[in-house]
């Protein structure tokens, strides 16, 4: 299993589908050095939801549609993946939320009696509804939770959390959980230097 736009950043993988709606997150820049845009321009939006695709066919055993990339898909991914990014790890409100996003999507059933939503309409349209389905089938398997961004805020990467208890914070413990707790210890140092040098200072006057 492939999935490099999410593996660019040493980042767990969702199971299934949900890796999909994952990767899509992971198309930001992120990293040091920098890693590029995937939805930069239609071309590198193309490749990516080329590669996604292929990867979800994998991940689920089923076809992957054949879609093309123009200016309006490339803008309707760019502000899915804000969407996303915005509401991975809200806290659940009772109040009802506006709506951020829609596609189209119909239900089927199978000879086998299996019922199934699969997304309409054509080109981009059928990858932004399949991301909204991958979402939903997430949250009816209690596992949409487990999808996070990094706390490291110079970081913000995607990650499925594994723990027991889910209590992850960090897309990588040795890359930013690491980080951020020694810049958190070298801030306690100047603050402990700063107030022993007042003191002194107090002391002397």
């Amino acid at each position: 299993m492939s999935w490099s736009t999410t593996t660019r950043y040493d980042s767990t993988v969702a199971d299934g589908g949900l890796a999909l709606v994952q990767d899509l997150m992971n198309t930001i820049p992120a990293g040091r050095p920098r890693a590029a845009d995937l939805l930069q321009d239609v071309g590198t939006a193309q490749g990516w939801a080329e590669t996604a695709l292929a990867d979800w066919a994998e991940a689920t055993g089923r076809p992957a549609p054949a879609i093309v990339m123009d200016e309006r898909g490339l803008e309707e991914l760019q502000a899915l993946r804000a969407d996303l990014r915005g509401v991975v790890g809200a806290p659940e409100t009772a109040a009802p939320a506006p709506e951020l996003r829609a596609a189209a999507v119909g239900l089927t059933l199978g000879a086998d009696g299996r019922a199934d939503l699969t997304p309409r309409g054509q080109g981009w349209r059928v990858l932004v509804g399949q991301i909204l389905i991958e979402v939903l089938e997430a949250q009816r398997a209690d596992t949409w939770r487990r999808l996070k961004t990094c706390r490291n805020d110079r970081c913000a990467v995607a990650f499925y959390d594994r723990s027991r208890n889910n209590s992850g914070a960090w897309h990588n413990v040795r890359i930013c959980g690491n980080a951020v707790n020694l810049r958190a210890s070298r801030a306690r140092r100047r603050a402990t230097a700063v107030a022993g040098s007042a003191e002194n200072a107090a002391d002397e006057g």
